[in-house]
């Protein structure tokens, strides 16, 4: 059966993300602190590193606000993505 996804909730969806986007800098984050920490030249401070999650957080919201906006009118002009499902039985 085709299905075609037509709207996208922009705040919904960008709140979802912001999350994601958190949540995967994290361990980046830590690696670059371990990294800067066994270097010699001068790297972020430990300020920036913990701010930056929440930049990713911040930018990611906007973003993705904007995207979904973006995706809607594009979709409204031409059609939203076409997927295929199926429904699978359990035993």
């Amino acid at each position: 059966m085709k299905k075609q996804i037509i709207n996208i909730a922009p705040f919904q969806t960008a709140k979802v993300f912001a999350v994601l986007y958190f949540l995967m800098s994290l361990p980046l984050i830590a690696m670059m602190a371990v990294m800067f920490s066994f270097s010699h030249s001068p790297g972020p401070s430990m300020v920036m590193l913990i701010v930056f999650p929440f930049f990713y957080l911040i930018f990611g919201f906007i973003f993705t606000v904007i995207g979904a906006w973006a995706y809607n009118l594009a979709a409204s002009w031409v059609g939203g993505i076409e997927y295929t499902s199926t429904t699978i039985e359990e035993s």
